[in-house]
């Protein structure tokens, strides 16, 4: 075992003991938490009865006979009442009301009434105006367990004339007690195995880095001549495809996690509206509301399956890193042709498509990714257009970029979404049809701007409307 390896399985050791110390403390500590809070319950039952029984007696004389009747019921009660994973279905509250002279009057029990408890600490104390409290035995009741008994003093007219204890079973919290510690135990057991598994991995990943410079200085000592560029590019090289794995390593599973969360959600309200047609199908109705559930689960379910393509599509387009073929592609063309296509979809509403005037463009990339990019910014610029709207495409050249912008007539981006138009699944209700989208096309426009090395912006309009950009760098300026 080498030095290094000894290190740290000392530094793993030191850490499993610190937690198994800090452990022992919790544990030890949760015991008299939860005494202290039952005592504190008890304190506020011991007045709450003195208060009962000071208010039934008078003239000086203890009336503690209330109580009987009260008890004999609460005590024949049954009930269910599921405490964190426990079921309670009885009372174990005993009361001992005593007189002045610490004799018994009162036992809820009915077990110890005549008895002398003057010498208990609890009745000693609360007898002398003290606060007092005991743990003992439980005499009569369940074998090697004990009872928590608080006393509150009886005063009529001033004068103390008795005393009031309230116990409680310690074997009735007792359960939850045991219940933390296994708790605390688990949670301590799974952080010290996540902990030594994540140095594990993680001294995995940093030795290895170390171990390709290890290689480089066999090759190197191999070597009679030395290009010093060449070992440099293949250093930098390995170092960037070994930061890339752990970078894909470490996101795939929150990837993977907000992807299914996001689906789950988008998908619900479909299937909630197809369930509820199903359901109401089942009855007898007239042929008119038959066809029209009819109607809503197909669209539904075409909602939901437009939904997954579009998403499936987006999930193979962010696992490219880089376009494998490029060619260049002339921008005018590209748009002249996407906007004859959705002249015929517009001129149902009386929309009008126009191309601004301008001078071509040549960028380098893949022509069918970017002709579904800019047919989602006129998709969408066309549900967003009021009847017998507007929408205008312009091609404008820069020094080294091209940006084609796309322009609708419509409501504009509420303040609120404006930061979130990119997002997957976001989306705003169409004006026409006030219904939402899949909330992936703009999501796929961003990715195909990235990975051509350009970007997407949605902004409004100084004059009202919005207006979509693709901005690209043109095929002499762009990287190869």
């Amino acid at each position: 075992m080498t030095k290094r390896t000894r290190i740290f399985i000392g530094i793993l050791l030191a850490y499993a003991v610190g937690v198994g110390v800090l452990l022992y403390r919790l544990i030890g500590d949760i015991d008299p938490r939860y005494r202290e809070s039952a005592e504190e319950s008890l304190v506020e039952t011991a007045y709450l009865l003195s208060s009962t029984i000071e208010a039934a007696s008078h003239d000086g004389v203890l009336r503690a006979d209330t109580l009987r009747p009260v008890f004999e019921s609460l005590y024949a009660r049954r009930f269910k009442a599921n405490i964190f994973g426990f079921e309670k279905t009885r009372v174990e509250l005993r009361v001992v009301v005593v007189d002045r002279g610490g004799r018994v009057v009162f036992d809820s029990r009915g077990r110890q009434e005549g008895e002398d408890f003057s010498q208990w600490r609890d009745v000693r104390l609360a007898l002398s105006g003290a606060y007092g409290a005991r743990t003992s035995p439980d005499v009569g009741g369940v074998p090697h367990t004990s009872v928590m008994y608080v006393a509150a003093p009886i005063r009529v007219a001033d004068e103390i004339v008795g005393a009031v204890s309230v116990g409680k079973p310690v074997q009735s919290f007792g359960q939850f007690i045991d219940a933390a510690r296994r708790k605390t135990l688990l949670v301590g057991a799974t952080s010290v195995v996540a902990v030594l598994l994540l140095a594990v991995i993680v001294s995995v990943w940093l030795v290895r880095p170390f171990g390709v410079f290890s290689d480089y200085v066999r090759y190197v000592r191999a070597q009679r001549s030395i290009s010093l560029p060449r070992l440099a590019r293949r250093a930098l090289g390995a170092i960037g495809a070994a930061y890339e794995e752990m970078r894909d390593a470490l996101a795939g599973r929150n990837y993977v996690a907000d992807y299914v969360q996001t689906l789950t959600h988008e998908v619900k309200s479909p299937l909630s509206a197809i369930r509820g047609a199903a359901e109401l199908l089942q009855e007898p109705m007239p042929d008119a509301d038959r066809a029209r559930f009819v109607a809503n689960i197909a669209r539904e379910t075409q909602r939901i399956q437009e939904l997954v393509d579009r998403m499936m599509e987006l999930t193979a387009l962010e696992s490219r890193r880089s376009l494998d073929v490029t060619a260049p592609v002339a921008l005018r063309a590209l748009v002249d042709e996407l906007a004859a296509s959705a002249r015929a979809s517009g001129a149902v509403r009386g929309l009008h498509i126009e191309v601004q005037p301008g001078d071509d463009a040549l960028v380098e990339g893949d022509a069918f990714l970017l002709r579904r990019a800019i047919a989602n910014l006129l998709d969408n610029a066309l549900e967003f257009s009021p009847q017998g709207g507007t929408v205008s495409i312009a091609i404008r050249r820069q020094r080294r970029s091209a940006q084609v912008s796309v322009r609708d007539h419509g409501p504009g981006i509420p303040d609120y979404a404006e930061d979130k138009v990119f997002e997957k699944f976001y989306s705003l209700a169409r004006p026409q049809s006030k219904k939402k989208s899949t909330g992936l096309g703009l999501a796929f426009v961003k990715e195909i701007a990235e990975l051509h090395d350009g970007r997407a912006t949605l902004t409004n309009a100084p004059d009202g409307g919005a207006v979509a950009t693709l901005s690209l760098p043109l095929a002499d300026s762009a990287p190869r």
